[in-house]
């Protein structure tokens, strides 16, 4: 959840040095150092591509822009038929800058943890071309879904596969475990989410590799606002789910976490304003989450549920490093106790 972000002065400075967002994202050494920052202060267990969601349209010409202290935002929006049949597959040699970020990263790294790569999903990549930046209501783009259902299914297919592809040449460019961020997946109504955002989900998974070079690629799928359709998705041909923090975890264990041919390893839940209270506050934030999940899994031998803490969404900017620091040990710490049995 935004490991390498805005919250560190270290980052800041290398920004400031690239002079834009998408100036630090297409320079391969600067990814690389970026990505490796948060983990020369923390000891985390894990590294995430430095790298953005909206890779994909920009590389489909949509123009890719980030203001200062502000979001995303494209040059050209996707709002009438027209526009959608331009769309197509991008050539992946124009996003050439992330694989190569992703080789120099798995090299720096050098077996330290492994390296987790990503990509916006369907459905989140579609709101973000529509309404052309972030939006409050997604009124633009839900009119389309609702007015052309046909215009919305075009563009999800063309995204799908581009995400597919997209995914597939980070694995073998060295990523060892891809996800998919269905930022925007809550937005949608009951009937809406299975069919222009679940479904386009499974289209991705169904075509990424399951391993490469005899290694198992575990593929994660995180949807805010989710939690409603966790059986729903049970279902996804993937390993990991993402919880955001409205989700109780003993319930999610319950429902798609204990053993059987789709359970799933869950990842989540501590809400990130959390980290704007006292190390003690978040040592008892963080007890309780992973308590919530219950006893860890601790036959090798087998398969059985299994947490991946996290945040529930993205680190704000505003946060104190120290509170990472406190978070982390705090992780650490109590995992371990539970473990030998002590909780």
């Amino acid at each position: 959840m935004r490991q390498a972000g805005r919250y560190l002065p270290e980052y800041k400075a290398t920004r400031a040095k690239a002079g834009s967002f998408m100036g630090l994202a297409t320079n391969t050494d600067y990814a690389t150092e970026v990505t490796l920052q948060p983990l020369e202060r923390f000891p985390l267990d894990a590294a995430i591509l430095f790298s953005d969601i909206l890779t994909i349209p920009d590389a489909m010409g949509l123009g890719l822009s980030f203001a200062l202290g502000e979001g995303p935002r494209f040059a050209t929006a996707v709002r009438d038929e027209a526009a959608v049949a331009r769309l197509e597959v991008p050539d992946m040699n124009k996003l050439r800058y992330v694989f190569d970020a992703v080789t120099s990263i798995r090299k720096a790294l050098n077996g330290r943890v492994p390296l987790i790569g990503f990509s916006g999903s369907p459905w989140t990549l579609a709101c973000y071309m529509v309404e052309g930046a972030g939006s409050d209501d997604y009124r633009l783009v839900k009119t389309m879904l609702y007015q052309r259902p046909d215009l919305m299914h075009k563009m999800l297919a063309i995204n799908a596969d581009a995400v597919a592809l997209y995914l597939n040449a980070q694995i073998e460019a060295g990523a060892q475990a891809v996800m998919i961020f269905d930022s925007w997946g809550g937005v949608l109504a009951d009937a809406a989410f299975h069919e222009f955002s679940l479904a386009y989900t499974a289209r991705v998974l169904a075509q990424l590799k399951r391993e490469h070079g005899g290694v198992k690629i575990p593929r994660l799928v995180f949807t805010k606002g989710g939690g409603q359709w966790l059986t729903s998705m049970k279902q996804l041909d993937c390993e990991v789910l993402g919880l955001d923090w409205t989700v109780n975890l003993a319930r999610a264990r319950a429902l798609v976490g204990e053993n059987g041919p789709n359970a799933k390893a869950l990842q989540g839940n501590l809400d990130p304003n959390v980290l704007f209270a006292s190390p003690a506050q978040i040592e008892a934030q963080v007890a309780s989450v992973l308590d919530s999940f219950g006893a860890p899994h601790l036959d090798v031998t087998q398969s059985g549920p299994t947490q991946i803490f996290n945040l529930g969404h993205g680190i704000s900017q505003f946060t104190p490093p120290e509170s990472v620091e406190a978070l982390v040990g705090a992780v650490h710490s109590h995992s371990r106790r539970m473990r030998a049995g002590g909780c």
